[in-house]
């Protein structure tokens, strides 16, 4: 069975974001593309995919590596979750 989790929980749970509400705001503004298309909050996270995060002065891109099976974990293992793209 494969295992999904939404964007705005992703983003949150593995430490992109301080809270979910942030994550859910950033995608209500349009700032949050997930293989180069903006998406909504209820969007499932595959591994592979490209998460973009558009901010004023930059653009962060993250390849997600795996999804956490808990609600958050430690900003620690957040390399273990997804990797910064240059």
């Amino acid at each position: 069975m494969d295992f999904f989790l939404r964007i705005d929980k992703f983003l949150n749970s593995v430490n992109l974001t301080k809270r979910r509400a942030i994550a859910q705001d950033m995608i209500n503004e349009g700032v949050v593309q997930i293989n180069g298309k903006v998406v909504k909050a209820s969007k499932n996270v595959a591994v592979g995919d490209v998460i973009t995060l558009v901010y004023l002065e930059m653009t962060l891109r993250y390849e997600v590596l795996a999804l956490p099976t808990i609600k958050s974990t430690p900003k620690s293992q957040q390399n273990l979750y997804v990797k910064e793209l240059s």
